[in-house]
């Protein structure tokens, strides 16, 4: 193949452009023994990706079983203690909720005894002014 042809294809290759087929030209190209010397470095790589195709992993992974109990038996702690958590944490919540109605209701109780006795003041006023209406009246 031409070398501006491969130089094209190496241009696309780099740019993720090229086709399977254009990648396999480009293999081929590199791993013959006659490669220039401007592109003796693409060959090394081409001749690792080759040897890499290759390569398996022949080694075998021990796999171990899990303790499932363990999981298990974790699981049902972390139910216990959120269940636990919710049932305490909302006795406790309504505990300060009504000793906050608590506090309230003291405060307007408290305002209205305090407007309360305000008013029996002014209705003592009232009182004399009955009494002195009742004289006006019967006096005339």
């Amino acid at each position: 193949m031409e070398l501006s042809n491969i130089e094209k294809l190496l241009e696309r290759y780099f740019e993720a452009t090229t086709t399977v087929a254009e990648e396999e030209i480009l293999r081929a190209y590199f791993t013959k023994e006659e490669v220039p010397l401007h592109l003796k470095k693409y060959a090394y790589m081409f001749q690792y990706f080759s040897v890499a195709r290759e390569e398996k992993f022949t080694m075998q992974v021990p796999l171990r079983p899990r303790n499932k109990r363990y999981i298990k038996w974790i699981s049902i702690a972390a139910v216990s203690i959120l269940i636990f958590g919710m049932y305490f944490g909302r006795s406790y919540q309504e505990r300060k909720e009504a000793e906050y109605a608590y506090q309230e209701t003291k405060k307007a109780l408290s305002l209205l005894a305090a407007n309360l006795g305000k008013g029996t003041e002014k209705v003592a006023y009232l009182k004399e002014f009955e009494e002195t209406k009742q004289k006006i009246y019967n006096n005339n």
